[in-house]
């Protein structure tokens, strides 16, 4: 074997360096033959926008990283933030270790021959290619590409097992993916005692026990288009640069209002969070908390880090354990300590379990997880399109209507308090509650009956937090054509979830300042049933939200809400969680959230339609304070091009079923 063996680490959602199967294997084992390693993170322009890092005067050769219904960005400006800094932690965390992380952009069978090639002139014989497998659909393409460019260049290619997740793939009782059952509970019944079941994390490895770095001097360069920044500062700027005109049509911050996800990115981060958690006492409380709207602490925050492999389910379930049994003497002071498993801590464990089973829902439905008949195969033409030829059947409003409706819905101007408020945090921060998500997704879906792929697409852009199985399968749960048991009959009320969930009108009206001064709450939630002579007075006058709201819910406020509980406890204080902290805009949300599927509360809500479909796609007035006429953002050029949606007639009043839907959907 050649003294100079080296093995090619490729990184994908892996930035970390504890609790890594492949830098553990490589640091505690002497048998695995390579001198030296090399990890490499590749920027992929399918997924990611990569036009910032051309150098001067040179054109990209790759398409634009857009999705493919809505064409927005693949990702946003908030989880560009969030990666990066992920990306440049494990870099820092790497040379703490000895090594180094390389950074290139392209495609990886590009990548992989400039980089071997260039590697074996330096004298290097490249040994292998390692990787931690992923379930994606896209990334199995991925693993294909990277397996088969090693093959035409004679290395050996291996994906480990993925071990971030909360119960190892090795230790689940199913012989294969078609045997995951097709309801959530079902499955956690099968993995119950949830605490006895994930593996021990593995150590991070010493300072030099790695095998060696390659010298800079010896590593190929980028290629003559791109350029990879050598600071951080520039690196962000290179990721931001083409996404961040999303942002450039918002108006200002709303005056009060802060953001719910104000942590940075990274392993180091991620750690931070997980011990303030305990020591604040929010994990103890997470079962009664996990509802809220307002606030850093009412859910935990940790499913950017997750989605981005900053840190595994095990290595929180690990810390929980430790706070649990009263083993970890730095948590002593927290509440709870040594007292064993309680509400938070299980109910914690049970939105990690979700996490799982959305993956797994994925391996067994691998491209279903993205059409529009999701995995029920439901091809009944319901949803309403902007593509004639996927337009529902009976869908009398254009193309362009719809499209203005659909912008609308995302701008936060539909004049449905709950959701306009929602869109808006999501647009300034990345994040937005679980709660709030379930709702604007069944509003739009159910209560539109748009294609739901668009809201799939949209939360792809902007969510800090996105994962891809977490995202889209939780959008077809609500959309009805997943997993969920009820399908189309749990419909959620956003005028009696902003009852429920927002008892005061404090979260509406932070982010909604064109509402603040109203006084009764449900002019708060749906501003048209304001009284027409107080408009004047409110600054109501020309808003759209009131004059042409998107669509009117009928809802009668006597004997609402039915009780004086408040569904979830919010904390006074700063409540920020540990030094983690990042700009307002840099989020990382939380995993699934909110105990399993029990509401089963029928009844006629969704009244009627009155004025539903009078013009609304008009922005008329002043929207967000005088400047925000629902233009939409300069980042999505072509508008909605494509998409295929199908229907039910729009004047449909569905029974509406309000209550819990699944859990924190990571989101």
């Amino acid at each position: 074997m050649s003294k100079r063996n080296l093995l090619v680490y490729v990184v994908r959602h892996d930035l970390r360096v504890s609790d890594n199967p492949i830098l553990h294997h490589l640091a505690s084992t002497s048998d695995h033959g390579f001198t030296h390693v090399l990890p490499l993170f590749v920027i992929l322009p399918h997924q990611i926008e990569v036009s910032g890092f051309l150098k001067e005067g040179a054109r990209s050769p790759y398409p634009e990283a857009r999705s493919e219904v809505g064409r927005y960005w693949r990702c946003g400006p908030h989880r560009a933030t969030f990666i990066a800094q992920s990306v440049w932690n494990l870099k820092d965390n790497l040379e703490k270790l000895g090594s180094d992380l390389t950074i290139r952009i392209g495609t990886y069978d590009e990548v992989l021959k400039t980089l071997i090639e260039g590697l074996r002139g330096k004298g290097f014989d490249v040994g292998g290619v390692w990787t931690i497998g992923e379930e994606g659909f896209e990334e199995k393409r991925d693993e294909k590409t990277l397996s088969e460019t090693c093959s035409s260049l004679n290395v050996d290619f291996r994906a480990w097992v993925d071990e971030k997740y909360f119960i190892d793939d090795r230790d689940l009782k199913l012989d294969s993916a078609q045997d995951l059952p097709d309801v959530f509970t079902t499955y956690r019944k099968m993995m119950e005692p949830l605490r006895e079941k994930p593996r021990a994390p593995l150590p991070t490895p010493s300072k030099d026990t790695l095998p060696k770095p390659v010298e800079r001097p010896d590593i190929p360069n980028q290629g003559s288009l791109f350029e990879i920044p050598s600071s951080y500062d520039k690196f962000e700027e290179a990721l931001l640069s083409p996404v961040k005109e999303v942002l450039s049509g918002a108006p200002p911050f709303p005056e009060g209002a802060e953001s719910a996800h104000p942590f940075r990115g990274g392993e180091d981060h991620a750690h931070d969070r997980l011990e303030y958690l305990i020591k604040s006492g929010s994990v103890s409380s997470y079962k009664s908390s996990r509802n809220g709207l307002l606030g850093s602490d009412f859910s935990t925050k940790l499913s950017g880090y997750l989605a981005q492999g900053c840190i595994t389910a095990r290595q929180v379930h690990d810390k929980l354990m430790l706070y649990e049994d009263g083993k970890d003497e730095t948590l002593a002071e927290s509440r709870g300590y040594g007292d064993g498993e309680n509400e938070g801590t299980k109910a914690i464990r049970f939105e990690l379990l979700w996490r799982d089973y959305m993956r797994l829902c994925t391996r067994k439905f691998k491209a279903k997880l993205f059409l529009r008949s999701g995995f029920r195969d439901d091809r009944t033409n319901k949803w309403r399109s902007i593509k004639e030829k996927e337009m529902a059947d009976g869908q009398q409003q254009s193309a362009d209507e719809i499209s203005k409706i659909i912008q609308r819905v995302f701008d936060g101007t539909t004049g449905m308090g709950l959701i306009d408020a929602s869109q808006r945090e999501l647009l300034h921060t990345g994040y937005t509650s679980n709660r709030a998500r379930q709702n604007v997704a069944s509003f739009l879906a159910k209560h539109l009956n748009i294609d739901w792929r668009y809201g799939a697409e949209w939360y792809e852009m902007l969510l800090v937090d996105y994962d891809v199985s977490s995202n889209w399968a939780n959008w077809q749960y609500v959309a009805g054509v997943g997993n969920d048991p009820r399908g189309e009959a749990r419909i959620f009320n956003p005028v009696k979830q902003a009852f429920d969930y927002d008892k005061d009108g404090e979260y509406v009206r932070r982010w909604v300042p064109e509402v603040r001064d109203i006084e009764k709450l449900e002019h708060v939630f749906q501003a048209w049933t304001t009284p027409k002579e107080d408009w004047d007075r409110l600054g109501l006058t020309g808003l759209a939200m009131a004059e042409d709201p998107v669509k009117k819910i009928e809802f009668s406020v006597e004997g609402k809400p039915k009780s004086s509980r408040r569904p979830f406890i919010r904390r006074r204080g700063n409540g920020r969680g540990g030094s983690n902290r990042a700009p307002q805009g840099t989020n990382v949300p939380d995993g699934p959230d909110g105990g399993e599927k029990t509401g089963n509360d029928q009844r006629r809500s969704d009244g009627q339609h009155n004025g539903a479909e009078n013009s609304r796609g008009r922005s008329r007035g002043r929207g967000y304070s005088g400047g925000y006429r629902g233009r939409g953002y300069r980042g999505f050029r072509g508008g909605y091009r494509g998409g295929r949606g199908s229907s039910l007639n729009y004047g449909q009043s569905p029974t509406v079923v309000q209550q819990v839907a699944p859990t924190e959907q990571a989101q």
